[in-house]
């Protein structure tokens, strides 16, 4: 509602004037004036009539296939007569419209002349989609697009593409600034001065330690369930009994600097748990955190025994800010569910790392690589993809429960895989092309692109984290995001009681005498 009586149209809320590009500039002239106007999109007009749209999603496509962007044309590339809205439409027919059809920019034109530009997060502001009060057997199954909570940690965008952590976009923020600083500004609300994140480093530096009690359980909890055992079903028993060993008790009979403190030293000691595990697992002796490194290089240096590169220890640290938090996922739902029950936060952990280790969740990192090295070349790609969609098998990496278009982790991850370099980059790039090829012909509306997964498995493999880890190094930074709901949801609790639907034989049967 624009003025709380009126319902708003697209003029209220379309940006105006349109950066434009005409049909014959090239792509590196188009994509600059995006990067110089901070814009999504250029509309493509001939005669002061639109006739095409570029959009940060061709431009992607466009790196993907390795164009010469310095002499190829805008025309070439353009999404030609592109739909249009008029500005007198109302803004929740046009959200509508870029729903249904999984646009995030759209003309706005007012009979043949180009009068602004609308977009999906224009719409947002004003066609914001909450569920209805239902009966319990018309709430979707899987809870999908059922509000329980309010938030301020973050959230999640599916159709335009974006998430962030507080009122900042996360891929910006794992672009720009440090994991600790992503950690202090979802416990704190707030980004730390260098002053103030050297501080947070030394108050979180002598929390990455295990206590000792613990640590002398952990060969014998590294043998449980053989060489095979997953480390997060480690992870969950070692960290369970860490919670004991601290006293961590339920959160309605402490203070909040209690529960504070020991979702800090949560999140410092997990990933010294998880390679210390890994480590004895494999016969090795675990390594203790090192002084002057910061959370990812330390990470992987506990893993490794030896000082990372620094690209390697950036790339990862990057992807561990990627992944910190991602709206009301099945771990961080589980972690709420628990702690709004008033019980400890070890519990609410614990709860969460179960949810994470299924692999619906968190699984798929490894299985999207070991998919690359089945498909093993470029030319195996199509033939081989054909066949698991004919099969009804899902490609691994590629699809998202709430993204209906690019996932801006995978986005963000293809860049630092590009970076990296190396045969398997490449190889990637050429499966991802032939996959989204391949889907948008043999299951047209779909519109399926690669998820955080794809290229989260590249990554990690090329910095040398082994695919048994791959989830467990999720693990280790979800659990900053775990902890800040823990704090989020004691600070303002109602106990989350939902109710069911009951589809058995309708009661009440007459109980039968025993035979």
């Amino acid at each position: 509602m624009t003025d709380g009586s009126s319902p708003a149209t697209v003029a209220d809320l379309m940006s105006t004037p349109v950066v434009t590009a005409s049909p014959v500039e090239t792509l590196a002239e188009a994509a600059g004036r995006m990067r110089e106007k901070h814009v999504g999109s250029v509309v493509v007009v001939q005669d002061d009539k639109p006739v095409g749209i570029l959009t940060e999603r061709d431009m992607i496509r466009i790196a993907a296939a390795g164009v010469e962007t310095g002499t190829a044309s805008v025309s070439e590339w353009m999404t030609p007569n592109p739909d249009s809205v008029g500005p007198d439409v109302p803004a929740g027919e046009a959200f509508a419209s870029l729903s249904e059809h999984g646009y995030r920019h759209i003309p706005v034109v007012d009979g043949t002349q180009l009068v602004g530009l609308v977009s999906m997060r224009d719409l947002m502001r004003i066609a914001q989609v909450q569920p209805v009060e239902l009966p319990a057997a018309e709430i979707p199954k899987g809870l999908e697009g059922v509000v329980v909570a309010d938030t301020t940690i973050g959230d999640v965008r599916g159709l335009e593409g974006f998430y962030h952590y507080r009122q900042y976009n996360a891929i910006e923020l794992a672009e720009k600034r440090t994991l600790e600083d992503v950690w202090y500004l979802l416990f704190e609300g707030e980004l730390p001065s260098l002053r103030r994140r050297d501080e947070f480093i030394d108050e979180l530096r002598p929390l990455r330690e295990i206590p000792v009690e613990v640590k002398e359980l952990l060969p014998q909890a590294a043998a449980l369930g053989g060489p095979e055992a997953p480390p997060l079903d480690m992870l969950r028993t070692t960290y369970s009994m860490m919670a004991v060993d601290l006293d961590f008790r339920p959160w309605l009979d402490i203070g909040r600097g209690e529960l504070h403190a020991q979702a800090l030293q949560t999140c410092a000691v997990v990933p010294t748990l998880l390679t210390a595990l890994y480590r004895l697992k494999h016969g090795f002796d675990p390594i203790d955190p090192h002084p002057d490194l910061p959370y990812a290089a330390n990470y992987l240096y506990m893993m490794q025994g030896e000082v990372p590169k620094p690209e390697y220890a950036r790339a990862v640290e990057q992807y561990l800010i990627s992944t910190i938090d991602h709206g009301f996922n099945a771990s961080t739902f589980t972690a709420r569910v628990i702690t709004s029950t008033g019980a400890d936060l070890g519990s609410a952990v614990v709860g969460a790392i179960g949810a994470l280790s299924g692999p619906l969740h968190g699984g798929a990192p490894s299985r999207a690589l070991d998919m690359l090295d089945a498909i093993g070349t470029e030319d195996k790609a199509e033939p081989w993809l054909r066949d698991a969609v004919e099969r009804g098998d899902r490609l691994m990496g590629f699809g998202h429960r709430v993204y209906k278009t690019d996932d801006p982790r995978s986005t963000m991850l293809r860049g630092i895989a590009q970076r990296l370099g190396g045969p398997k980059v490449e190889l990637a790039e050429a499966i991802e092309r032939k996959g989204i090829e391949v889907l948008a012909e043999m299951k047209p509306g779909r519109q399926l692109y690669t998820n955080v997964e794809f290229y989260a498995g590249v990554v990690m493999d090329t910095c040398g984290v082994p695919r048994e880890m791959f989830t467990p190094t999720f693990a280790s930074s979800r659990v900053i995001g775990w902890c800040s709901h823990v704090l989020e949801q004691s600070a303002d609790n109602r106990l989350i009681r939902p109710s069911a639907n009951y589809a058995g034989p309708p009661p009440p049967q007459p109980v039968p005498d025993p035979e």
